[in-house]
Order: C-alpha cells, then structure tokens, then sequence
C-alpha cells in the first residue's frame, strides 16, 4: 500500500514534468490480460472495464465496477472511487468532460512493453466512449510517465531490492559450498530453487529457466532451460539467478571454475577472459550516469571488450531491475533495430539496472558477469556485492 501511494503521488510530478493533463490506465478482465502499470498504481487486477485517472493537478479518480470498489477504497490513493453497475461508458465520459483535459495519456508504446499495456479492443473502446467530443482527438501515448515512474525508484523500492538482491548472493553462497561437481545442471537448477523457497522467495522470471545453469563448453548459452549435462572438472560453471520478495526481483550472474586433479587455480585462458570481461563492466558502470543517453553506456562496455580481443556480445550491456527482472523503459543497449527508440533515452537518478556482459571460452566454457547497481546523482554504485574473483568448487 505505502508504495502504491508514493507511486501515484510520483505520477502527479511527472505529468507536470511533461505537460500531461491526464493519465488514464484503461483496462479490463487483467487476470487475462494484465497492464505492467497496474502494479504501480493500484497492486492488484480488476475484473470489470476499469479507468484509473490521474491528473496533473492532483486529482486521482477510480471508475471500477462494484465490486471491485471497496478494495480499491482500501488501498487509500485515490480521492475518489466510482463504482458503477451497468456500464462505465457514461461514467467515463462525463468525468472527461468534467475534467476538461487539453491531452489524454494512454498506456500504449511501440518499444516499450512495461508501458504498452492497453490492448487494441480497449483503445478503440476507449474511442468509441469519447465519439463526438473534443477529447478524442486529444490522445498521446503515456510511455514517458509510465517508463519514469518504473525507473526513479523510491526509497522504499530501493530498500526492498537491495533485501532480494543480498537474499540471492546468500543463495549462491550456500550453493557454491556444496559438492557440486558430478551433478547435473538440472539437478543444480533444483537446488538453486529449494535454497530460494527456503528463504520465502519467488523468481524473477520463469522458473523452467530460472537459474540459467551452463556446465562446461556444451550447454545452451543465453536463455536454454537446464539439461543432462554434467559439471566436470576442467569445466566453468555459470549460473543466472533472479529471485522475487515483497513484488521486487533481483538478477545476478555467479561463476565457479572446476579444478581439474592437482590443479590449484583457475587456467590462463579464463582468467584472461575474466579480466577482460570485468575491464568491460567497469568501463560501462562508469559510463552509467544520469543524463547520458543508454546506448552510450552500451557503447562503452562493447568497446572495451573488443579491445581486450574479444568478440562484441549479442545483446544489451543492461536492462532496469524493479518489480521485474527486466523491469521494462530505457535499455543499456546497441542502436539495433530490436530496441526501437529505448537506447536514445537518457539515464534518470534512482533507476536501478542489471549490468551484464561475457564471452565464450573454448573447451572450458561461458564466462558471464552480472551485477546489479543503482543510479545516483554522480554515477552508479553497486547494490551487490561484486565477484571480483572466480570461485574454485570444492571436491
């Protein structure tokens, strides 16, 4: 509830900010089809055709069918809860006139996804409401609110992504003491997630492939659901862990390197990798400060790694951690045609990113780094505990 009321209150700043009369989270059945914007402003789904309206003078009006009204009541931020019966048209359409609003912010975005949660039906419903009057005409796309809102973090955001994201490194501490050499990356996905239940966690992301496990130079690197490989000495050992508490996720990377017999540390060739992996990460986090447009962070930690020899990475150097593990807005990433418009935005203060990079080291395996770090006025500092160093597994 705390975090709802400090979202919708951070909400009346940014239509200020932008010069956006009114924002209108239109929805309808979202156990079916969910808007991302519902978890910032309400925290719950709605059954009915439902609009939540917020205007940049304060105001903050529920129109909900009956029966979802008393819990939207419940929550205490919005100032007034209009229940309806039979339809939500004529409601709708009187309150817009009443308000009077010069702009209409709906939830539709093409890059977006955290803030393109209006469906097609329900736009063209939402037009069909307003035929005939002024308003219709007067509709642009909320993509800028609800990308600001998921990005500045507030105080109690923080804190609780700061408790996930130390939850998860107690996991992966726990995990690496164990004997894991012998074992599959399935029976180490297992694992991961008995560790996370015990400690009252959720996942970040789909638990079929949360962790990521990757053993050695043969499995499936990127998003591939753990198979039958064995770990064996001479082999890396990387893992892609998100766990999720109180509606927040974190998402970290952790390596280990399997001794082969008499083998006392990690070999040449990884630790080279290694280095040049963590040159790149640091070149990146430095470059991660507010106002700088994400491709250039991108481009930061890209260069660097391929001037260490090795080749770029196919994807994104970072992405925001919230109430997801890819928490949807700007994207730390190449000007590729993928990311739409998302590179070009620039950087806020309290924005909270996953920062990530690797390469492929052959006949041992995937070297990956993750950590995760918040943005602050001067530059980005980690809210994880770096690992610096390769873990040797035990026998």
């Amino acid at each position: 509830m705390e975090i709802i009321q400090e979202k919708c209150r951070q909400a009346i700043a940014l239509l200020n900010e932008q010069n956006i009369d009114c924002w209108i989270t239109f929805v309808r059945e979202t156990s079916a089809v969910h808007d991302p914007a519902l978890d910032l402003i309400l925290g719950f789904g709605l059954t009915w055709d439902s609009a939540l309206i917020i205007t940049r003078t304060g105001a903050r009006i529920a129109i909900v069918g009956r029966f979802d009204a008393q819990s939207v009541r419940d929550m205490k931020a919005y100032d007034e809860v209009i229940a309806y019966d039979q339809g939500i048209a004529e409601v709708l359409k009187a309150r817009i006139t009443q308000l009077n609003p010069s702009n209409i912010a709906l939830n539709f975005s093409l890059s977006d996804p955290g803030a393109d949660g209006l469906t097609f039906g329900m736009y063209a419903r939402f037009t069909q409401i307003l035929a005939g009057t002024p308003y219709v005409n007067n509709i642009v796309s909320a993509e800028g609110i609800v990308r600001r809102l998921r990005e500045r973090k507030t105080a109690t955001e923080l804190a609780r992504v700061k408790t996930v994201v130390k939850l998860t490194e107690e996991v992966y501490a726990e995990l690496f003491a164990m004997p894991l050499r012998g074992m599959s990356e399935i029976q180490i996905h297992a694992l991961c997630g008995d560790l996370a239940i015990k400690r009252g966690c959720g996942f970040s992301w789909d638990r079929v492939d949360n962790p990521i496990v990757n053993a050695g130079p043969d499995s499936s690197i990127g998003h591939g659901i753990p198979s039958e490989l064995i770990l064996e000495p001479g082999q890396l050992l990387h893992l892609d862990f998100g766990l999720r508490l109180d509606g927040y996720s974190s998402d970290l990377q952790r390596m280990a390197y399997v001794p082969r017999p008499g083998e006392t540390a990690v070999p040449e060739e990884i630790t080279r990798a290694w280095k040049a992996c963590w040159s790149a990460l640091e070149a990146g986090r430095a470059a991660l400060k507010p106002g700088v447009q994400a491709w250039q962070v991108d481009a930061a930690a890209r260069s660097e790694l391929v001037r260490h020899g090795y080749p770029e990475y196919m994807h994104a150097f970072g992405h925001h951690v919230g109430r997801n593990a890819h928490d949807g807005g700007s994207v730390l990433g190449p000007r590729w045609e993928r990311y739409g418009d998302l590179p070009f935005k620039e950087i806020d203060p309290g924005s909270i990113f996953a920062i990530e990079l690797g390469t492929m080291v052959a006949g041992y395996g995937y070297v990956g780094i993750e950590e995760n770090v918040v943005v602050t006025p001067s530059g980005a500092e980690y809210l994880s505990q770096p690992q610096y160093e390769l873990i040797l597994l035990p026998s």
